[in-house]
C-alpha cells in the first residue's frame, strides 16, 4: 500500500479483485493520494476502517456478508470523520438518497470516467458533499414531477398549472417574447398571467419570483 506524505488516505471495499485493483492502480498513480487498504466484503471493510482511519472510504454498495450500506451506517455511527464514497452499478435516485441517510458524503456511479472518481474523493476528503452529474439530473427531474403531481398546481398559492410554467421561465430570466414564443402563446397572454402571479403572490420583481420558485422547487434547473 502506498503512502505518501501528507497524500488523502483512501480505502477500498470492493468484493471484485479486478475492480479493486484497477482503483488501486488509479488512486496510487495520483500524486496526492495514496491508498491505505482494502476490503472484499462488507465486514473486513468496518474492522479495518475502524481501525486504520483512512480519511476516505470508497465503498461498493453491493457486497456479501454486509452491504455497503450498512457497513457505511456502522462506520459512520462510531467514526463521523471518516468520509465514505459509495461506489455503485445502480444509477439511481433511491439508492442516492439512501446513501447519505447511511451516513456517505457521495455517490460514484461505477460507469463513471476516471477522473470523476478522483475528483470525487478529492471532493468529500474535504468534507464536501459529492453528487455525481448523472444522479443530478434524476432527483431535478424527480423534483419537479413530483412537486407537480403532488401539488397539482394548487398548494403553490392557488397558482394554475399554467402560472406555474410561465412563472419558472420568468424567474430563469426569459423576457415576454420569448415566454409567448416558447410556450405558443401570445405576448399578451404571458402579460396577463405574469399579473395575476405577481399578485397572488404579492411578489413584484423577477428576484422574489426566483427566490419564491426555488423555496417551492418549481424551477427548472436543467
Amino acid at each position: 500500500m502506498g503512502n505518501k506524505q501528507g497524500a488523502i488516505s483512501v480505502f477500498l471495499a470492493e468484493d471484485h479483485a479486478v475492480v479493486r485493483s484497477g482503483l488501486r492502480l488509479l488512486i496510487n498513480s495520483e500524486p496526492d493520494m495514496s491508498v491505505v487498504g482494502e476490503a472484499q466484503n462488507g465486514r473486513e471493510a468496518v474492522d479495518q476502517v475502524l481501525e486504520l482511519i483512512p480519511q476516505v472510504v470508497l465503498m461498493d454498495v453491493s457486497m456479501p456478508k454486509l452491504n455497503g450500506l450498512e457497513a457505511c451506517r456502522k462506520i459512520t455511527q462510531i467514526n463521523e470523520n471518516i468520509q465514505i464514497l459509495m461506489l455503485t452499478m445502480h444509477d439511481n435516485e433511491e439508492y442516492f438518497l439512501e446513501a447519505l441517510q447511511c451516513g456517505a458524503m457521495g455517490y460514484v456511479p461505477k460507469a463513471a470516467p476516471e477522473e470523476d472518481v478522483l475528483g470525487a474523493i478529492r471532493c468529500v476528503a474535504q468534507g464536501q458533499k459529492y453528487i455525481h452529474p448523472s444522479v443530478t439530473h434524476l432527483l431535478v427531474g424527480q423534483y419537479l414531477d413530483h412537486g407537480l403531481k403532488k401539488n397539482g398546481g394548487i398548494k403553490y398559492d392557488n397558482l394554475t398549472k399554467r402560472e406555474i410554467e410561465v412563472l419558472r421561465l420568468v424567474a430563469m430570466g426569459y423576457t415576454t417574447k420569448e415566454i409567448a414564443e416558447k410556450l405558443t402563446i401570445s405576448a399578451h397572454t404571458v402579460h396577463n398571467h405574469r399579473n395575476n402571479i405577481m399578485d397572488k403572490l404579492d411578489i413584484h420583481d423577477r428576484l422574489g419570483l426566483l427566490k419564491y420558485a426555488l423555496k417551492k422547487e418549481i424551477l427548472d434547473l436543467d
